[in-house]
């Protein structure tokens, strides 16, 4: 079975699925305050994401391209420059989709706060790769204000989508970059990593409603890596959620 599985201290080996949660829960109307007030300091807008792998009892950044091995456990660290509610969500290689934070498992507080810097799952656990070798496409959405159910003015998380089966393109076959190969070592695949989305019809239902809704106003995105560090950017203000991918490769 192609996954990712959440494990940890107490977390046994959960499987990161929507039949995971127990309950298959509808896409949702869900209400996008697309004019909120961020507390963005002076510059672009930014977003950084750390890739982090378990090596012995060490946590230790890699590259956000490094093809990652059956078995390997992964996390990742975020920080803004603003203030807002982060969400993440994974299509497998199979085409399956989950919520991957918040929940349960992996933490519900998902409010983040302009220069502080957060993991993902933030409790004791992690992410383990498993499943046939491909890409798992992470998809991310900040957005500086809260969602919430309509009329209800109390948190509500964001619902994951009705499961579908779509098959990603052959071409995302990891592969390693020679170059790199040949000067550090490592199998890097510069495919992946960051990006913008880039197949809207594979949006996970709940997304796709965000993402058809927000992007009258939302800016272009930036991507950039600086050593570890993956760096999402908007010169513009964030005046509604933004959606983009980390595409996780792995054997």
């Amino acid at each position: 079975m192609d996954r990712l599985t959440l494990s940890g201290r107490n977390a046994g080996a959960i499987v990161i699925s929507a039949c995971a949660l127990g309950v298959m829960l509808a896409v949702t109307p869900l209400t996008i305050p697309l004019c909120a007030q961020s507390t963005s300091q002076q510059g672009p807008y930014r977003m950084e994401i750390v890739l982090e792998r378990r090596d012995g009892n060490v946590w230790r950044a890699v590259d956000p391209g490094l093809v990652l091995d059956q078995n390997d456990r992964v996390r990742f660290r975020f920080q803004t420059n603003f203030s807002g509610h982060l969400y993440v969500m994974n299509q497998s290689t199979s085409g399956t989709y989950s919520l991957l934070f918040p929940r349960d498992e992996t933490g519900r507080d998902n409010q983040v706060q302009s220069g502080k810097e957060y993991l993902v799952p933030a409790t004791q656990a992690w992410f383990r790769v498993a499943g046939p070798a491909g890409h798992e496409v992470v998809y991310w959405m900040v957005t500086p204000a809260e969602i919430r159910e309509e009329g209800e003015p109390k948190y509500v998380p964001l619902p994951p989508p009705t499961p579908k089966e779509k098959r990603l393109p052959d071409s995302m076959t990891p592969r390693c970059n020679d170059a790199l190969f040949r000067a550090r070592g490592e199998c890097i695949d510069t495919s992946a990593g960051p990006r913008g989305v880039t197949v809207r019809e594979l949006l996970p239902d709940n997304l796709a409603q965000i993402d058809r809704r927000a992007q009258a106003n939302a800016p272009e995105l930036m991507f950039l890596r600086k050593q570890n560090t993956a760096v999402v950017s908007s010169p513009m203000p964030l005046k509604g959620p933004v959606i983009y991918e980390f595409r996780l490769a792995h054997k």
